[in-house]
């Protein structure tokens, strides 16, 4: 499976993105799909993910209530819609894939087998 992140760039503060992610490879109907980030000098963190079994979505409390997964099976890509944002989302952002790996509401773990390059979001105060 490949996948493919875009949709980074430079926003100020309160703005909005939407990072895509399209695979290539292998439908994702059925893999459980995350999003997930690394600011400098910190650790790679989950954001926003999706269980491939029944839909259930995870965020973290960052998040919450401002970013939004989804997938379009037909188009076999994935979302992450970000509104309200802020300069501590400043990251390079990663979607990743995993057929079996389980996430749930509270959670959603490093350990996806396949990976994107990152794309770089950056939040002006």
């Amino acid at each position: 499976v490949q996948l493919q992140a875009s949709g980074g760039g430079l926003v100020q503060t309160g703005g909005s993105l939407r990072l895509s992610c399209a695979a290539s490879g292998a439908t994702l109907d059925y893999y459980s799909i995350g999003w997930f980030r690394q600011a400098p000098g910190k650790e790679r963190e989950a954001v926003s993910c999706m269980s491939g079994s029944d839909g259930e979505t995870y965020h973290s409390e960052s998040v919450k209530g401002r970013f939004t997964i989804s997938r379009d099976n037909a188009k076999n890509t994935v979302y992450l819609q970000m509104n309200s944002l802020k300069p501590e989302d400043t990251a390079v952002y990663y979607c990743a894939a995993d057929r079996w790996l389980v996430v749930s509401s509270r959670l959603c773990t490093n350990g996806m087998d396949y990976w994107g390059k990152g794309t770089q979001v950056t939040v002006s105060s």
